[in-house]
């Protein structure tokens, strides 16, 4: 079996220069936990929402929230992105694609095709969830 069985086809791509705060807006509302970064056409990095909560301030919406909290929002997502990811063939098969996750302390495989055309994305839940027998939502 390969990962184009269990991949999402339906990816979130952000630009260098995007804003942690559009990059976060983003993130509340889809249930995506990775955004892909590209310049152009092509995939330059990956953003998880851990990353964004990492970045940011704590304060930001409390009362303890000063200017220098709201200026993490401005921050640029090449500031704070995963750089070179790792990716995967859609022919990869499901256990090559877990043993990159596991060996390289990752949360998610990019899926690309031969000319690096961004295909889709593969996490570790789509993986446990094969793995475990549930179908994809």
């Amino acid at each position: 079996m390969t990962v184009a069985s269990i991949m999402t086809k339906k990816v979130f791509k952000v630009k260098m220069d995007d804003t942690i705060g559009t990059i976060r807006e983003i993130f509340e509302n889809v249930k995506f936990h990775h955004l892909l970064v590209v310049e152009g056409r092509q995939l330059v990095g990956v953003i998880s929402d851990r990353d964004v909560l990492k970045a940011i301030s704590p304060f930001i919406g409390t009362l303890s929230e000063h200017t220098y909290d709201l200026a993490t929002l401005n921050r640029k997502a090449h500031q704070i992105m995963a750089h070179k990811p790792i990716t995967v063939h859609k022919s990869t098969s499901i256990k090559i694609a877990a043993s990159v996750l596991l060996n390289n302390n990752i949360s998610c495989l990019p899926i690309v095709s031969p000319e690096d055309d961004i295909e889709g994305i593969v996490t570790w839940k789509d993986i446990l969830g094969y793995y475990v027998g549930r179908s994809k939502e």
